[in-house]
């Protein structure tokens, strides 16, 4: 038989097969899914006013000369002058550069130190639970109430920190009256609040992990390390994906912990994003470029988390594979 007498054959073969009928919704169907979307109008009309509105709001006014009156502003006209004079303000560009910095290193100590954390409670047999609890107590603290207790603990005259430095003969130092000092004493109020966050991810992804991959590893003697880095690492990189994006979307966003411990200072070290966009916006009164600030950080975010997920879903596909 020719290949064109074997194609012949097949096309009249598949025009011979009965399709199977489309599947057509019924009234009651149609009626379920109109009641459905009845019930759930308040809730997407709610989730509208307080999130889609503000963001579309938000770029409007970035887009808008925006001048203040005594009673409110008022919009004249479009421009792109106020994402120009952000761009190019030194202010905007060491606030971007510090939150970037500040997200990265956060984000990577938190990592670190929860999937420690996690390791050892997956294998504790006994008080877990008890554990679990103790250790979300930061984590359910308020920010600002978690900054004004840090804030307490940084007090040059009272604090626990001062206590500390004058035990181990290193003096008074004003933690929060230095750049430096101050970056890295609100890291560390960051990292103690939110390091049980992650440690509660991992630990939810290492349960879930099948047995079976690790009793053929010890069965092939492999060691601890190699078993962690080979199997557990690999398998755990959903989880860790999901922990990393939801502290960087937190972390880029930081205001209230900057905004009660120093108030982005000093010479606006501590002068994140969200700190500089509430500055222009209600100290300056220059809600045009407020909302720009606001506008790029919002992109920022999203792009990058778009970049993260693609990265990760690259290399756990490899993984499959």
């Amino acid at each position: 038989m020719t290949g064109l007498q074997t194609a012949e054959g097949t096309r009249a073969t598949r025009a011979r097969v009965p399709r199977p009928p489309r599947h057509r919704p019924d009234a009651l169907h149609r009626a379920q899914a109109r009641l459905g979307w009845l019930f759930s109008a308040p809730a997407l009309f709610v989730i509208g006013a307080v999130t889609v509105f503000p963001v579309v709001f938000s770029v409007v006014l970035s887009l808008s000369h925006v001048n203040v009156l005594g009673s409110g502003f008022r919009i004249d006209g479009f421009t792109l002058d106020n994402y120009g004079t952000i761009f190019t303000a030194p202010v905007w560009q060491y606030a971007l550069v510090f939150t970037v910095g500040y997200t990265v290193i956060t984000v990577a100590v938190e990592l670190v130190l929860g999937t420690l954390i996690a390791l050892v409670l997956e294998r504790l047999e006994v008080f877990r639970g008890w554990m679990m609890a103790i250790l979300l107590i930061p984590w359910s603290l308020i920010t600002v109430i978690s900054a004004t207790l840090w804030g307490y603990i940084y007090d040059p005259t009272n604090g626990i920190a001062d206590a500390i430095f004058q035990s181990l003969g290193l003096g008074s130092p004003v933690i929060l009256g230095t750049p430096a000092s101050s970056i890295v004493a609100m890291m560390i109020a960051d990292v103690w609040k939110t390091t049980p966050f992650v440690a509660i991810i991992v630990l939810a992804g290492l349960v879930m992990l099948p047995r079976d991959v690790y009793e053929a590893a010890e069965m092939d003697g492999c060691t601890g390390w190699q078993t962690f880095w080979r199997i557990t690492v690999p398998l755990l990189r959903p989880t860790i994906a999901l922990a990393v994006l939801f502290r960087v979307l937190q972390a880029f966003g930081v205001f209230d912990l900057p905004f009660v411990l120093t108030q982005g200072g000093p010479q606006n070290a501590t002068t994140s994003l969200a700190i500089l966009g509430y500055q222009v916006m209600f100290s300056d009164l220059k809600f045009g470029a407020g909302a720009a600030v606001a506008t790029t950080t919002a992109a920022l975010v999203v792009i990058g988390c778009l970049l993260f997920l693609r990265v990760v879903r690259a290399q756990v596909s490899e993984t499959e594979d």
